[in-house]
């Protein structure tokens, strides 16, 4: 069914990029988002919880009785902030754990991690390297092109 923006409150027409979770019994079962707002946050949570329930390949097929059990995290992120910083050791000066979320990005590279992420990985140098093996970098590499980005997100449900 398409989302009609018109019959929703106008804060949920701006436009907003969300990534949104679910969990199956615990397990992940897809999480899909977007780093840039490009659709009226009402849309984008309805497109980013479609796809990570049905096209996310890390998730299984759904039944219908698998939808009572699904457990659904919205996050609802702040536009990304530049950083200007020139070494991983630079970054683990202003990366805020548990407040940031990441973007790092070099050539056709990037990689993002939620800033709830944190729970699992609460030390700084781990975060980071999980975002770099996730933009599909080695866990040590760095170069003179790499741009990292931070952004906050409010969220809701359970994750």
């Amino acid at each position: 069914m398409p989302v009609v923006e018109a019959e929703y409150e106008p804060a949920l027409r701006e436009l907003r990029a969300t990534f949104v979770t679910l969990r199956l019994r615990g397990a992940l079962q897809g999480c899909i988002g977007m780093l840039k707002a490009s659709r009226p946050l009402v849309r984008d949570v309805a497109h980013n919880a479609y796809a990570a329930a049905f096209d996310d390949p890390r998730g299984i097929e759904l039944t219908e009785a698998d939808i009572a059990a699904l457990d659904i995290h919205i996050s609802i992120l702040t536009p990304p902030e530049p950083l200007n910083i020139a070494s991983e050791e630079e970054l683990l000066r202003v990366i805020r754990p548990g407040i940031d979320g990441l973007i790092l990005e070099d050539g056709y590279h990037r990689g993002t991690l939620l800033p709830s992420v944190w729970d699992n990985l609460p030390e700084p140098r781990a975060f980071i390297r999980h975002v770099k093996v996730k933009a599909g970098l080695s866990e040590d590499y760095w170069s003179a092109g790499m741009r990292a980005s931070r952004y906050q997100t409010e969220s809701f449900g359970k994750e």
